[in-house]
C-alpha cells in the first residue's frame, strides 16, 4: 500500500476544507502525527484513519482504494458510468463496460474494484438472460471478495444484497426475497457512520412492497411508517412518495378508501414537489377513483 498518496491526499482534503494540522488532529490525535501521517512518514492506525475520514467527510475505504489503485481516477470513471447505467437500466450498456474492464489489472487485480465489475455482472445476468440462478450466484461471490465476516456488510455489500433481493422479487420468489431484505436492514443498524443515508429507505421500501404482494397489508404499512419517518429524520425526500403512495395502495386494497385517499394526495403533493411525473396519471386515476367510491365531488 501507497502510504504517501494517502497522506497526500488527506492533505489536500484538509486544505479545501480549510482546516489547519491541528484542527485536523483535535480529539483524534496529535498534530505531530498529522504531520508525519501527511508527509508519507507513518501510517495511521485504522481507528484513527477511520476518525480522520468522518472529519474530511469521505469514506475512509477511500484512502484504502487511493493506496490500493494507482489509477483511482479511472477506476472511478467506470465505476460512474456502471452506476449511471444501472440507475438508468442499460443493461446492454452495463455489460459492454463489465466485458471491457474485467481483464483490466485495475480491477482484477483489486478486490473492492473487481467486485463493482461482478456487481453489476449479476445485474446483467438476470436483466439481460433471465438466468436468475446464476445471477444471485456471481452477486454473492461479489460480497465474499470482501465481506471478512457474516455479522457485518458493509454499505456496498448491502446494495448487493438489495440487488439479490430485486432478483428474487422480480421471479416471484417472494419468501426468498422478504428474508434476504430484512436480514440486510438489520445489519444497516450495525455500521457505525451510514454514508448513504439511501440505503435503510431502499430496503423499507422493498421489503413494504414484498409484503404486500404476500397480502400482509398491516405489516407492510409499519415498514412505509418507518420509512417515512426515516426520510424524515434525515430530512431526504428520496422515496418519499413513493412511501406514502404504497401506503395509500394497502389502504385501498383494504378497502380503507378515506385513508387512501389522504395518503395518495400526500404522495400526489410530494411528487409535485419534486417535479416527478413519473406516476402523475396513475395517482390521478386512483385519486378519481377513490373519489367515486366515497362519492366526493371533483
Amino acid at each position: 500500500m501507497d502510504f504517501t498518496l494517502i497522506g497526500k491526499k488527506i492533505k489536500e482534503l484538509r486544505k479545501v476544507l480549510g482546516l489547519s494540522q491541528g484542527e485536523l488532529a483535535n480529539g483524534i490525535c496529535t498534530q505531530a502525527q498529522i504531520s508525519k501521517i501527511e508527509n508519507g512518514d507513518v501510517y495511521p492506525y485504522a481507528s484513527t484513519l477511520y476518525l480522520i475520514s468522518q472529519r474530511l467527510g469521505v469514506d475512509v475505504n477511500y484512502f484504502f482504494d487511493i493506496g490500493l489503485t494507482p489509477r483511482l481516477d479511472y477506476v472511478q470513471e467506470v465505476s460512474k458510468q456502471l452506476n449511471n447505467a444501472r440507475k438508468n437500466m442499460k443493461y446492454n450498456e452495463m455489460k459492454e463496460i463489465v466485458d471491457m474492464e474485467q481483464t483490466n489489472p485495475l480491477f482484477f487485480q483489486n478486490k473492492r474494484n473487481y467486485q463493482v465489475l461482478l456487481w453489476h455482472k449479476g445485474i446483467y445476468e438476470h436483466a439481460i438472460h433471465r438466468n436468475a440462478v446464476k445471477a444471485v450466484e456471481i452477486l454473492q461471490e461479489a460480497i465474499s471478495l470482501t465481506q471478512t465476516t457474516e455479522k457485518f456488510y458493509s454499505e456496498r455489500e448491502l446494495e448487493i444484497v438489495l440487488s439479490i433481493g430485486v432478483i428474487y422479487t422480480e421471479e416471484h420468489d417472494l419468501r426468498d426475497a422478504l428474508t434476504t431484505f430484512e436480514n440486510g436492514l438489520k445489519y444497516i443498524w450495525q455500521i457505525p457512520y451510514l454514508n448513504d443515508t439511501s440505503i435503510p429507505t431502499r430496503f423499507f421500501y422493498n421489503i413494504a412492497r414484498v409484503l404486500t404482494r404476500l397480502k400482509s397489508y398491516e405489516e407492510s404499512d409499519r415498514y412505509c411508517i418507518e420509512g417515512i419517518g426515516w426520510c424524515v429524520k434525515q430530512e431526504s425526500m428520496y422515496l418519499l412518495g413513493e412511501l406514502y403512495y404504497h401506503r395509500g395502495y394497502n389502504h385501498e386494497l383494504k378497502n380503507n378508501y378515506s385513508t387512501a385517499l389522504q395518503l395518495l394526495e400526500k404522495a400526489k403533493f410530494i411528487f409535485n414537489l419534486q417535479q416527478d411525473e413519473r406516476f402523475a396519471n396513475l395517482i390521478n386515476e386512483k385519486i378519481e377513483k377513490l373519489r367515486t367510491c366515497l362519492s366526493l365531488p371533483e
